[in-house]
């Protein structure tokens, strides 16, 4: 399998921004912190093994969406939460590790602030025939190490993306959500 490196700690050249400039986020020791608007990538897949790595800023001050927010756009167009919710007990479909707005985790597997965490996602793209849908997407998740979402039906886009309907091919997005979550460590591998 081909592995496409998007972000190995020394270029951004495979990201640009929504409406396709260079992007503008800070990179410093091979980390890639949020600083100004959503990046996507250059690169567009269909099924794939997505990995990523996050670290969420110590925000002790900050609650709920507010604390470490940020995404990760599955052909940007399905988002899964990344977020502070180191310690929760019952997540919810807002929480880290959630298919935003659709499915919670199955179970917390947050590290506290400031550690780096990961995801492994992999993707099953929707089926298309004469441009309809005719078979939804699915995904399997681990969140460090450890299964977070099996094999769930994906019946619909996640809002904030790059379109608002799904799609045979597209590319990662890490959102820009205000806060200073950094990246790095990032690649897919075609499946």
């Amino acid at each position: 399998m081909e592995k496409v490196i998007l972000f190995d700690g020394t270029s951004v050249d495979a990201w640009k921004n929504r409406d396709g400039s260079p992007i503008d986020w800070t990179v410093e020791d091979g980390v890639m912190t949020v600083k100004h608007g959503d990046i996507i990538s250059k690169e567009v897949y269909s099924d794939a093994h997505i990995h990523v790595e996050w670290r969420e800023p110590d925000m002790p001050w900050a609650s709920g969406q507010g604390k470490g927010n940020s995404g990760v756009y599955i052909h940007g167009c399905y988002e899964v939460q990344v977020l502070d919710s180191y310690g929760r007990e019952v997540p919810d479909a807002s929480d880290c590790g959630a298919i935003y707005s659709m499915y919670a985790p199955l179970v917390n597997a947050c590290k506290p602030a400031l550690e780096w965490q990961t995801y492994d996602i992999y993707f099953r793209a929707p089926r298309f025939e004469n441009g309809e849908i005719v078979k939804n997407g699915f995904v399997t998740i681990l969140q460090n190490g450890i299964v977070i979402h099996n094999n769930v039906e994906l019946p619909r886009n996640t809002p904030g993306g790059v379109t608002d309907y799904r799609v045979e091919q597209g590319p990662l997005l890490l959102q820009d959500h205000g806060n200073p979550v950094s990246f790095r460590n990032i690649w897919f591998e075609r499946l």
